[in-house]
């Protein structure tokens, strides 16, 4: 049996296009429910417990050391990275290569 390639096909497409502008309004009524689910999320975020011992009433102590003389602060990212980072720009301002590329 020969096939004619280029006559257009028909499928059950064509015969949902036909469907009348309140038809789709009410097909769409019916079908689609509320997908979002309303949730408090205070209530879940104290539902999760973090694994590992409570840490609460600890303090952290930690040394704060200034930048060392071979390190610069990058004026792009804000961090103190070591000399050899330096992005090579002429007298322009100092950014590591992180940044630069």
């Amino acid at each position: 049996m020969a096939t004619d390639y280029d006559a257009p096909r028909k499928n059950n497409d064509d015969e949902e296009g036909n469907e009348s502008l309140e038809e789709l309004q009410q097909h769409r009524a019916t079908s689609t429910g509320s997908s979002r689910v309303d949730e408090d999320e205070n209530e879940t975020a104290e539902s999760f417990e973090l694994p590992g011992a409570d840490l609460s009433g600890e303090e952290l102590m930690v040394r704060v050391l200034p930048a060392q003389l071979d390190e610069f602060t990058c004026t792009s990212c804000f961090l103190v990275v070591h000399r050899s980072q330096l992005h090579a720009t002429s007298s322009g301002p100092l950014i590591c290569g992180d940044c630069a590329a």
